[in-house]
């Protein structure tokens, strides 16, 4: 069995900075996924939605095939097996719910909501440890629900369809369910996995879940174009591989609050990337909302 790692923590420095790589990363997968939508022609968006979910955790699971001969030779602990595959279920979860928001509403819209994480991850703290949230955090979470009322009552310029409020809907459910997913993940480190044994189980069970679903959806793997590809292979490489990883790395030595607060940064990035690739301005309502959303947000965090 693998023991509890002793080392010392990094410097803070050190670990900022990987926060700030990983949510620069990860606030690429909008405009990516956006990308490899419009280079290609598809009957239907969930069932290509899911393609991309299921290709860029197949090939970021490919990546870390290597690790999987030393979790053989010294499996982990089966409460951090336990906790890793609860990570890539709900990993899961939130690509298959977030990806689809992308067809539905505009892309500040939906990172602005998927990155509700903290609010969740207090939510989810409280009913496992029993510590309610203080009166700060309340009155943060009060903003946010304001905030998200306000984007999710805005067509907005950058809605790719005329149902803005679906989009939002599955949004929110990416946004609880990667609460969830850096929860287990801090959970299966603190039991002794080392990242790169996490992130091999957590993307290796996310891979095998998503896999199968878009043939049941009508949609296949093989009648896209070589840009297509190339854009899921970057949503693989730099969202999920450095990205993500860089981000669950983070939660060994911080608090998961204090994460999900620093990815508040991904809305601000991936809507600048919106406007210069697809020219998306958003509405009134969806900016006012944005601001009041993320200093809810951060409120409720500071106050964690």
């Amino acid at each position: 069995m693998q023991s509890h790692n002793k080392t010392d923590p990094p410097a803070l420095g050190f670990i900022g900075l990987l926060l700030l790589i990983g949510t620069l990363a990860a606030s690429t997968a909008a405009p990516l996924a956006r990308l490899a939508m419009a280079s290609t022609h598809y009957s239907s968006p969930f069932g290509f939605s899911l393609v991309m979910a299921a290709t860029r955790m197949s090939l970021a699971a490919i990546a870390f095939l290597p690790v999987w001969r030393r979790i053989i030779d010294s499996p982990p602990a089966i409460n951090a097996w336990r906790w890793a595959v609860t990570a890539g279920v709900a990993l899961a979860l939130h690509f298959v719910s977030w990806l689809s928001s992308l067809s539905y509403t505009s892309i500040v819209a939906s990172t602005t909501l998927v990155t509700t994480s903290p609010l969740w991850v207090a939510l989810f703290t409280w009913g496992w440890e029993g510590v309610a949230p203080r009166r700060l955090t309340c009155l943060g979470m009060g903003f946010a629900l304001i905030g998200s009322l306000l984007i999710g009552s805005d067509g907005g310029s950058g809605n790719p369809t005329n149902w803005p409020w679906l989009g939002n809907a599955l949004a929110l459910l990416g946004a609880i369910a990667a609460s969830l997913y850096f929860l287990s993940g801090k959970l299966a480190q603190q039991q002794g996995l080392s990242i790169r044994h996490y992130a091999a189980i957590a993307y290796t069970t996310a891979a095998i879940i998503l896999f199968p679903l878009p043939m049941l959806f009508g949609a296949d793997y093989f009648s896209y174009s070589y840009h297509t590809y190339s854009y899921l292979g970057l949503m693989a490489l730099v969202p999920q591989i450095i990205g993500h990883t860089s981000l669950n790395w983070a939660m060994r030595w911080v608090s998961p609050v204090f994460v999900t607060l620093v990815i508040l940064l991904e809305p601000v990035f991936a809507g600048f990337l919106g406007f210069l690739l697809f020219q998306e301005q958003p509405g009134l309502r969806i900016v006012l909302g944005a601001g009041v959303l993320l200093t809810g947000i951060a409120i409720a965090a500071k106050a964690q």
